[in-house]
Order: C-alpha cells, then structure tokens, then sequence
C-alpha cells in the first residue's frame, strides 16, 4: 500500500456553507444529503460549490438560468480531473492538517528527539508482529535525532492486548518499558496489576482515534509529507515507504 494523502472528511466537521443563501436548486442537491462546504471559482463560467457526501467530496455546478444544479466530476480537455483537484486542495489537505492536530496531541509514548524535523505516529497492539518490524526498522532513525517516533497504544489482536498495553502505560516509564517489550519480543512486560481508570481512558480514546482515522489493522502509521499533506500506510512499510516517511540515513 502506498503512501497517501489522507482523504477522510467525517472526523471533524467543516463550515458548511447557510443553507438559506444558496440558490434553491443546490438547496435541492443538499436535502439529498450532501453538506454544501463553500463556493469556489469555478472553469467554464458556472458558478461551483464543494461539499461531501458520506465522506467523500462533491461538485456541484448551477446552470446559467439559475434553475438547475448538477453534480459530479469536471474535466479539461486533456482529461484531468478537475474535481479531485479541487477537493485535494480545499478539502482533503486542510483536513488532513487538522487532523495531524489531533494525532500530536493524544497521549504517546515518546521516543527519539521532541525537536526531530520528522514526527511519526502510529498505533500498535502488543501483540501486532508487523508493529515489532516497524518500531525496529524505524530505531536508526530515532537514535540519530532525525525522527521522534510517538506510539498509539491500542487492543485489537489479543484478549492480552488490553492488560500487556495497560501494564506499559503504567510504567514508570511508559517509553523505556515499550522498549524493553519490543527488544524482548514481547517477554519482558511489567507486572500487569489491572487497568486504572486513567490508563483505561487512554485506551478507548486511542481505539477511538484509530477508528475516526479509518484504520482497520496495525500498524497505522500517519506522518506528514513534504508538501504538509497528511500521510497514512497501514501495514508494515517497504523500504521505499520507510525512506518516503523517515527521510534519509
């Protein structure tokens, strides 16, 4: 899976544009369910909106009469997609910023330099082996300073995830004790004397996240490129995935 410019409009809800100001034939478009975000300049003469429906980004025109609205796709004549550029650009991109937000700010165990001009976030469960294969391929870049890696505890694999997850948090030191499981291979965990409350809170907000991220299986790594455009691979990276996300040796 490569990498991508994430593209999940649901999590935080955007300003969507007063309905009683557009023309009565989008208002018609938007009682179908589909949120009308904002006007745009448009190719063509048509006067443009962008909206979502179900996540996913929306064109609608008005012909020049006023009395119609259509919906769908804009090409050029060489054939590029107008459309996805648009919402690329107006929608997936902003959105993908505010959810990085969001991702920094939950509660992460820490490795490698706060100050690291590469932030890496990804959620894993104890017991995910590719979770071990990410964390070890990512420590030459962590040792070196290039990359803080923060980690998302999650319990998605095993009736043990919860307990083993719930045991690192509460270490003294949650950082030295992931490490300490990870180096081990899953043998060294601290004592598992139940899950506090804090510690339970932790996790259900990471589960949460992970599922408003739309990530179904760890690891889930988020990163941010470039060009500051949210990015999202979801298994364990090849190398040209590492080298895109963690930068050179």
């Amino acid at each position: 899976m490569l990498p991508r410019c994430f593209a999940l409009l649901s999590t935080f809800p955007l300003l969507a544009f007063a309905s009683d100001s557009l023309p009565p034939a989008v208002q018609q478009v938007e009682k179908q369910g589909v949120e009308i975000i904002k006007e745009v300049k448009s190719e063509g003469g048509l006067r443009s909106w962008i909206g979502k429906y179900q996540g996913v980004g929306v064109n609608v025109w008005l012909t020049p009469d006023g009395k119609h609205a259509i919906s769908g796709y804009m090409y050029d004549e060489k054939g590029d997609n107008l459309s996805e550029a648009l919402f690329k650009q107006e929608l997936y991109i902003p959105q993908g910023r505010q959810l990085w937000e969001k991702l920094t700010s939950a509660q992460s165990i820490k490795e490698g330099n706060p100050n690291a001009p590469r932030q890496i976030v990804v959620f894993a469960d104890p017991f995910c082996p590719y979770c071990k294969q990410f964390w070890a391929a990512a420590q030459p870049w962590v040792t070196s300073g290039k990359v803080e890696l923060n980690t998302l505890l999650v319990a998605v694999i095993n009736p043990k995830s919860g307990p083993y997850a719930s045991a690192i948090l509460n270490a003294e030191d949650a950082a030295k004790a992931w490490r300490e499981y990870e180096l081990s291979n899953g043998q060294k965990i601290p004592s598992v004397t139940g899950t506090s409350k804090e510690t339970f809170g932790i996790l259900q907000y990471n589960q949460q996240l992970m599922d408003e991220m739309g990530a179904a299986a760890t690891p889930a790594i988020y990163y941010m490129n470039d060009n500051r455009e949210l990015q999202q691979v979801v298994g364990m990276p090849d190398e040209k995935q590492l080298e895109a996300m963690l930068g050179s040796k």
